[in-house]
């Protein structure tokens, strides 16, 4: 049970956290792996390497201790890590796995002179209400889940019906449910988990759906990264027929059904969101503004789906910004890096807007800028992260 003095230790710890909250969870994803190599799957080894997993889970640690005392001030985090997990399908018994070796880490780190009994016992008992919150919150979810029309729990096998190419990064993967089911509805702008085994390793990542619900099929579309052992083995060993596991679609970063202007901005493969929120708003007749980056026209995909949504729906404005654009590119509207006057010209007089933006932590840093100084509410501004979540202030 946490007390009111187990919260006045946590907060005193803030100032811990601050300087040495990485640290901390480096150390943590070291122990956690090395003592419970079952978890592996769950976790992208890149993310490790880079040290963004750890940044991201020692920001998440800081915000709870920050907010013990007032948790709503957490707003949509919590949404967000219970929506992430689900996709990866993390279970009651993964969390005294953590618990042991956050506890375990504490102590290591700060040493038994600042980790004292009492801190142990202070950040035990909050780690036990929150993992406490989580695991009701994520229960309820698979049980809606499981619960819905098509719906399932755990995995369930789809087989690739197509493989599509969309540029010289993306390609998009049409699946189908091997048990000829139905599929349950989502949310566009939701993602779904998937597991695959490559060189003998179980692994598990998230993909956005990519295009508006059909109740027979689901289509992801997915960027080839440099080093990245799933993409890599989804474009070069995967092809149709081949059967995957997926996991039920979760996200809570979903389009706002309203007759407000909406602003899509995306940057790389942070279009693949997009598309899905682009097809359903435009029956709508909303107006829709369409902005999208990329390096050239070769790893621009979907632009001919774009181009051919503008002719059918006069709604529609869309604005192309190539970073480097090449001789044979058909011409974008803008180069170089978007800015935030360039932006600010393909958008509505009005900044009472919806807007959602996506791509590359930098350029999401600068949407989230230019948005705020457009003047575009914080509430009306929305933002997911492909990987672990980070602050973009």
């Amino acid at each position: 049970m946490l007390s009111d003095a187990h919260r006045a230790i946590v907060k005193s710890t803030v100032p811990l956290l601050e300087s040495g909250g990485e640290a901390l969870t480096t150390h943590f994803y070291r122990m956690l792996l090395c003592d419970y190599p079952e978890v592996l799957p769950l976790f992208n080894s890149a993310h490790q390497a880079s040290g963004e997993q750890p940044r991201a889970l020692a920001n998440g640690v800081l915000m709870y201790a920050r907010h013990i005392d007032r948790l709503e001030q957490l707003g949509d985090l919590v949404a967000t890590i219970v929506n992430k997990h689900v996709a990866l399908q993390i279970l009651p018994e993964h969390y005294p796995m953590v618990g042991g070796c956050l506890l375990r880490s504490i102590r290591e780190v700060l040493g038994a002179e600042i980790a004292t009994d009492q801190v142990i016992e202070a950040w035990g008992a909050a780690y036990q209400q929150l993992a406490d919150i989580l695991i009701g919150l994520e229960t309820k979810v698979y049980d809606d889940q499981a619960q819905a029309v098509g719906g399932w729990r755990g995995g369930r096998k789809f087989v690739v019906v197509r493989k599509e190419k969309e540029s010289d990064e993306i390609t998009s993967f049409y699946l189908n449910p091997q048990d000829g089911k139905m599929l349950p509805a989502f949310q566009p702008g939701q993602y779904i988990g998937l597991s695959v085994t490559v060189g003998g390793q179980q692994m598990r990542r998230q993909y956005s759906l990519s295009t508006t619900v059909d109740s027979h099929q689901y289509r992801i579309s997915v960027k080839r990264e440099p080093g990245g052992k799933v993409s890599n083995h989804l474009h070069d060993d995967v092809h149709e027929h081949a059967v995957l596991d997926l996991f039920p679609p979760s996200g809570n970063f979903t389009l706002t059904r309203n007759d407000k202007p909406l602003v899509l901005i995306s940057g790389g493969v942070g279009i693949t969101p997009m598309l899905a929120m682009l097809e359903a708003a435009l029956p709508t007749r909303r107006p829709v503004y369409f902005i999208h980056c990329a390096r050239h026209g070769g790893v621009h995909a979907f632009r001919a789906r774009i181009d051919e949504l503008a002719k059918r729906h006069p709604q529609l404005q869309r604005f192309f910004c190539y970073e480097h654009p090449r001789a044979q590119d058909p011409s974008p509207h803008a180069t170089g890096l978007l800015d935030g006057g360039q932006l600010k010209q393909w958008m509505p007089a009005s900044p009472d807007v919806d807007a959602y933006f996506v791509g590359p932590k930098p350029f999401m840093k600068a949407m989230k800028r230019y948005l705020r100084e457009i003047g575009v509410p914080a509430a009306q501004s929305r933002f997911e992260f492909f990987g672990p979540a980070s602050s973009l202030d």
